[in-house]
């Protein structure tokens, strides 16, 4: 009885985090269409990231997923890809916070550079989303 309520709630907090993953992909994807809209595409990301660090605040409150993460060697392999996957959108989105803020006080020869990096993000945004589908089935 005790291991089915811990699949309930598992499965109830995985279901939470996969809909806010969705929804800060489609605000990300807002803001990305809204690009040439300076003001709504800097309101937009910046919610988008400030989101998805919450969220993964939230993943490591419910399942300590930095202690898992530091097991990579014992890690199923897509768990591993994952994370490397997510922590890399995290720190891409600090990259993009500064190359933003240079853009908004004028550095237009960084604009090239934040568009590439932008892009990079999302890119690995769409594979922290695609992923997570099976780094968080629970292993037999």
């Amino acid at each position: 009885m005790r291991i089915v309520s811990h699949i309930k709630i598992f499965m109830t907090t995985a279901l939470i985090f996969q809909i806010q993953s969705a929804l800060i992909l489609t605000l990300m994807i807002a803001g990305l269409i809204n690009r040439k809209k300076r003001s709504l595409h800097v309101k937009l990301m910046g919610g988008t990231i400030f989101w998805d660090i919450l969220l993964v605040l939230q993943i490591e409150l419910n399942r300590s997923a930095i202690i898992k993460a530091s097991n990579a060697v014992t890690n199923a392999m897509i768990l591993n890809i994952h994370v490397t996957i997510a922590v890399s959108t995290v720190l891409l989105y600090f990259v993009m916070i500064y190359t933003g803020r240079k853009l908004l006080k004028g550095d237009n020869s960084i604009k090239p550079l934040h568009k590439k990096l932008g892009w990079s993000a999302f890119t690995l945004r769409v594979l922290t989303f695609a992923t997570s589908f099976w780094a968080v089935t629970p292993q037999a």
